[in-house]
């Protein structure tokens, strides 16, 4: 059996987002090993099967933010292509296109399973002794890979697994918006199919992770271990949420309350907040699907997972329960909206839950303005985007000012500014607590 060599070797990498395109970059950049020094001279392709993000990359431009002009600009050894013959002689197949939740709150892979059955057909036309080496890093389930993945690469390319090629899984530890965790500098979670190929995958990535690798005992366990990262962090955030509709009832200031309890050093100061975007908010709806398919029951990652996901409405009931104090008039009052994506400067609005809050305030009679100067708006529903301002409001006066998203733009803003866009009763609610604690500001 022939690996890949590992300094010289045809990369794939299939989807180019937020993963995708800083992964392939990276690759391609890298010409001297981390690990060992030796010269690398790695050829990479850059698969996406959407023709418009293509076309948008072979003009130097990444609409998710994740990299600039001049990346591309000192790019080598990479291409962007949507035609799969570019790929047939890669050696490594990366796998990094989205596993969303469906309707029902159900895995969706089929994306995964597109990517997967056209790596199958290409391995059918590859001409090499080499075996291939197919690494997934999109979020799945535990078990993923073996039960889903490999036998749909079997059946359309009528291979043999660990004979004719071979799979790892690498998860993802992408944190967009993020300028100094980054793809390199963040320790990587490796794995392979059996011992050899896990090692070789493990060099592989530590080629270019400065940070270093974990080299798992087994896929499986490097799939459960990327599903947990974000349904840890969506209990600890639900329970801090739960916390924030107590305080409420009790007529506390629940940052008030994390900020003197975060003086205790082992405190996790998490903060109350809407939780979307395609990570924390459904990561955990891939482990739940697996235990109930064992015929297991989850309470504690469900229960989190419904605290939060009703977060926008307690929120707005909230806003709407002050206004009633200040003798605000809910039905056509109007409402600015500061932020729309699902977090601080990321471009991303899939999955955003200010998105859902604006649902309910356009039910109840608000006249809303919306304004992200970051925010990728393109697919946005017309019902919303209706609404979108593309400049901050400086003639208009309102009755709410909801900060939504803490993007560095709405840091910079000084207060005064924000108490000139308020009515006279109006006020701020602070849904970050980027600005200091004044009488018209209403917190979570």
């Amino acid at each position: 059996m022939i690996y890949p060599d590992l300094y010289d070797c045809k990369i794939a990498v299939i989807g180019l987002g937020y993963v995708g395109l800083p992964l392939a970059m990276e690759f391609a950049k890298r010409k001297i090993c981390s690990f060992s020094g030796s010269k690398m001279s790695r050829y990479v392709v850059g698969f996406d099967c959407k023709k418009s993000r293509i076309d948008e990359l072979n003009r130097n431009i990444d609409k998710t933010g994740q990299k600039s002009f001049i990346d591309f600009k000192n790019k080598q050894d990479l291409v962007f292509s949507n035609n799969r013959l570019d790929i047939i002689k890669s050696d490594v197949f990366i796998v990094t296109v989205p596993t969303p939740i469906n309707e029902n709150k159900q895995p969706d892979l089929t994306s995964l399973k597109k990517a997967t059955l056209l790596i199958g057909k290409i391995l059918t036309s590859r001409k090499s002794n080499i075996i291939p080496i197919i690494i997934f890093e999109s979020t799945v389930y535990p078990g993923a890979t073996d039960e889903f993945c490999v036998p749909l690469i079997e059946k359309s390319s009528g291979l043999s697994y660990q004979k004719d090629f071979l799979c790892a899984y690498s998860p993802e530890r992408i944190n967009p918006g993020d300028e100094t965790k980054r793809l390199n500098n963040v320790v990587k979670i490796t794995s392979g199919c059996n011992e050899s190929c896990a090692n070789w995958v493990n060099d592989f990535y530590k080629s270019i992770i400065d940070a270093g690798t974990f080299l798992t005992k087994s896929i499986r366990i490097a799939e459960a271990a990327k599903v947990i990262e974000n349904t840890q962090r969506d209990i600890n955030i639900a329970l801090v949420n739960e916390l924030s509709m107590i305080f409420s009832e009790m007529n506390l200031d629940t940052l008030d309350v994390l900020e003197a309890a975060s003086t205790k050093w082992n405190f996790l100061n998490f903060k109350p907040g809407l939780v979307g975007g395609h990570c924390i908010g459904v990561d955990p709806y891939y482990l739940t699907w697996k235990i109930a398919q064992k015929g297991l029951k989850s309470k504690m990652i469900l229960s989190g997972r419904k605290v939060n996901e009703g977060m926008s409405k307690f929120f707005l009931e909230k806003i709407i329960n002050n206004m009633h104090q200040k003798k605000i008039t809910v039905k056509d009052s109007k409402m600015l909206i500061l932020g729309l994506t699902f977090k601080e400067d990321c471009p991303d609005i899939r999955n955003s839950k200010v998105i859902e809050l604006i649902k309910n305030a356009n039910s109840k009679g608000f006249k809303l303005n919306i304004y992200d100067p970051i925010a990728d708006t393109s697919n946005l529903e017309e019902s919303i985007k209706k609404d979108i301002v593309y400049e901050l409001p400086k003639n208009k006066t309102f009755d709410v000012l909801i900060i939504a998203v803490a993007h560095e733009n709405f840091k910079v803003i000084p207060y005064k500014f924000y108490c000139r866009t308020l009515n006279e009763n109006g006020f701020i609610f602070d849904l970050k607590g980027i600005l200091s604690k004044k009488n018209n500001i209403l917190r979570p």
